[in-house]
C-alpha cells in the first residue's frame, strides 16, 4: 500500500494550517484543517480501511512543558499522543480532501466529526489534555492537529497510517480509544501504509 498527501511529503514539515496551534506569542490557535490524504494498492480481499494519526514524541513528564524560562529535556522518554482515529472507512473510499473532516477548532471537542459514510471516529488525546480547562474541557472526537510544546527542542513526528482490513465493519462505537482499536483490528490487518510529517512550535528548531 501507498499513502500520500498533496499538502506535505513524507518526512517533511506539516504546514501550520493543518495544526491545532501555530507560532504566535509564543503560540496561537491555528486553522486545524485535516490534510489531504490518498492511498492505493490495497491488497485483494480488503473490505474496509482504518486511519490513525499519532505523535510519537510526546514528553512523558509535563514538569517543564510550556513553562517560561524552562526547556523540555531532550533526553526525556517520549510517548504517544493520539490525534485521529477513524474506522469502518468504506473500501470505495481511498481519498480524503483537505478540510473534509476538520476545518476549525471546536472548543470542548467535535461531537459529530465529518467522515466518509458509515465511518466511526474515536477520541483523541486533547480530551485528557484539556480535562481541567474550564473553557476547553470536553470529549474530542475526530481530527485535531499538532500542538507540540513550544519549548521542546525535539521535532515531533506525526504518523498518518492507513490499515487495510479483511472485514467491512468493526464493532466500535463513537469515542473509542486507541487501545480498543488495537484490540479490534488484531488478526484483521492485510496491509498498512504510513506517511510521516514533522512539526515544531519552538522558534529555535527547524521541523
Amino acid at each position: 500500500m501507498q499513502l500520500r498527501s498533496d499538502n506535505f511529503q513524507h518526512g517533511q514539515p506539516i504546514p501550520s494550517k493543518f495544526a491545532f496551534c501555530k507560532p504566535g506569542n509564543p503560540v496561537a490557535l491555528s486553522d486545524n484543517y485535516n490534510p489531504h490524504l490518498a492511498w492505493k494498492d490495497a491488497p485483494a480481499g480488503t473490505r474496509s480501511f482504518v486511519l490513525t494519526c499519532i505523535d510519537t514524541d510526546v514528553p512523558t513528564k509535563l514538569d517543564d512543558v510550556n513553562k517560561e524560562g524552562r526547556t523540555v529535556p531532550a533526553d526525556l522518554p517520549r510517548g504517544e499522543f493520539v490525534h485521529w482515529l477513524m474506522v469502518n472507512i468504506p473500501v470505495e473510499c481511498v481519498e480524503l480532501a483537505e478540510g473534509a473532516c476538520s476545518d476549525e477548532i471546536t472548543p470542548r471537542g467535535k461531537q459529530q466529526p465529518f467522515g466518509p459514510p458509515g465511518s466511526v471516529q474515536g477520541v483523541n488525546d486533547y480530551t485528557g489534555w484539556f480535562a481541567d480547562d474550564a473553557d476547553m474541557g470536553g470529549s474530542y472526537l475526530g481530527y485535531d492537529g499538532p500542538c507540540p510544546p513550544w519549548n521542546d527542542p525535539l521535532v515531533h513526528h506525526y504518523h498518518f497510517r492507513v490499515y487495510a482490513l479483511d472485514t467491512d465493519k468493526l464493532a466500535l462505537t463513537s469515542g473509542f480509544t486507541l487501545a480498543q482499536l488495537h484490540a479490534a483490528i488484531s488478526g484483521h490487518v492485510l496491509a498498512e501504509a504510513v506517511l510521516t510529517g514533522t512539526y515544531s512550535l519552538n522558534p529555535n528548531v527547524r521541523a
